[in-house]
């Protein structure tokens, strides 16, 4: 099966944008397709779609200018529109609100099983990052690894869909993210918040933990979601997000693991879970995990995180998902295993790992920390 392509920038803003947009843009070109051609099929024209992201614009200029500056490059370079590359870092509040306007429910989200070994489990004392990334599994024809080499931070190692700013990833100081998806009772009920891979990309560009914690946890956000931060130097936390409020979880015996239903006792008091309807077997895919994990606690390496995301428990319904018709007639699959080492600066990616076990490891150059630090 091919890997994923790789894709390495560097420069201004736009200077990156464009040479992004150039290098993947045909993938990009598929992954603005995979969603206008859904919002079409929901009866909606590219002006209705253009004015879902227009509501968006402000809050992301706000947050975040310089990526907004990057997706105007990606477009260029793609020559696509804005509002298209800008489609695909809102797709999944553009996808919900859509599907609530028409007052259909999206029962297709994003799956996702992600986990952290932190070094007291390790053999060797290094620190793991990992995730299964479930969704259509056309996707696994849009997605690439994306190197960003910057000059006013740290440099950033995602993989994402072509157009998008990141998904999981790592960066050059040791800090690695993951995300899954998440819903409460809570979510489009409050003003428009910032577009989730912005939030990562920027939780990803700074140079202190601290930063990148406070990126998560406080900024505002559309809907719920979960995301796992960690850094090499031996940290890892679980933000279960709601809209206006976050609840974190920490690891136990060395161990994080989250799949798709809210874990923390103090959010389910406060909040109601409102996913399980769409992904009933998330309760037994962190359950899965973890018992994988916990066996040979003490001993884990990468191949022992790899097991665990290949367990097939409840096929198609498994950690490991191969491709099964969702209910909306898409093709649902786990579409790519990420393994992070943010202490070395690598990432090994399987495409489609249910029908594939074929990994190509992708890295940062961790010569260059030293120089963007000073």
């Amino acid at each position: 099966m091919t890997p994923f392509p790789f894709v390495d920038i560097s420069g201004t803003p736009r200077e990156r944008g464009r040479q992004y947009g150039a290098a993947a843009a045909d993938r990009t070109r598929k992954s603005v397709e995979v969603y206008a051609r859904q919002l079409r099929d929901l009866g909606y024209d590219w002006a209705q779609i253009r004015g879902f992201v227009a509501d968006f614009l402000p809050k992301m200029d706000d947050f975040a200018p310089e990526l907004i500056e990057e997706m105007r490059g990606i477009a260029e370079g793609a020559e696509l529109e804005f509002e298209a590359v800008a489609l695909i870092n809102c797709r999944t509040e553009v996808m919900q609100l859509a599907h609530r306007r028409k007052g259909i429910v999206e029962d297709d989200p994003d799956g996702c099983t992600g986990a952290v070994i932190m070094g007291s489990a390790s053999a060797d004392g290094q620190l793991i990052h990992g995730q299964n990334w479930d969704w259509r599994a056309e996707c696994a024809e849009t997605a690439i690894v994306l190197r960003v080499r910057r000059e006013d931070g740290p440099d950033v190692l995602t993989f994402t869909e072509a157009g998008g700013l990141a998904r999981n990833g790592l960066n050059s100081v040791g800090t690695a993210i993951t995300a899954n998806y998440l819903e409460s009772d809570r979510d489009y009920k409050l003003d428009v918040g910032v577009p989730l891979p912005l939030i990562r990309r920027k939780a990803l560009e700074q140079e202190h933990f601290a930063i990148s914690m406070r990126t998560i946890a406080v900024t505002p956000k559309s809907a719920s979601n979960n995301m796992i931060l960690s850094n090499a130097g031996g940290f890892a936390i679980d933000f279960e997000c709601a809209p206006d409020e976050t609840f974190p979880l920490y690891p136990e015996d060395g161990l994080l693991v989250h799949a798709n239903h809210w874990r923390s006792p103090v959010a389910l008091t406060k909040l109601r879970e409102a996913g399980i309807p769409s992904s009933p077997e998330s309760y037994y895919r962190d359950w899965r995990v973890q018992q994988h994990l916990q066996a040979k606690r003490g001993q884990l390496i990468a191949e022992d995180m790899k097991a665990a995301f290949f367990d097939d428990f409840g096929a198609p319904y498994a950690v490991c998902r191969p491709p099964r018709p969702s209910s909306r007639n898409n093709l649902s699959a786990t579409v790519a295993m990420v393994i992070m080492r943010p202490a070395e600066g690598t990432m090994e990616v399987a495409p489609l790992p249910a029908l594939n076990r074929t990994f190509t490891t992708y890295s940062l150059d961790l010569s260059r920390r030293t120089k963007n630090a000073a």
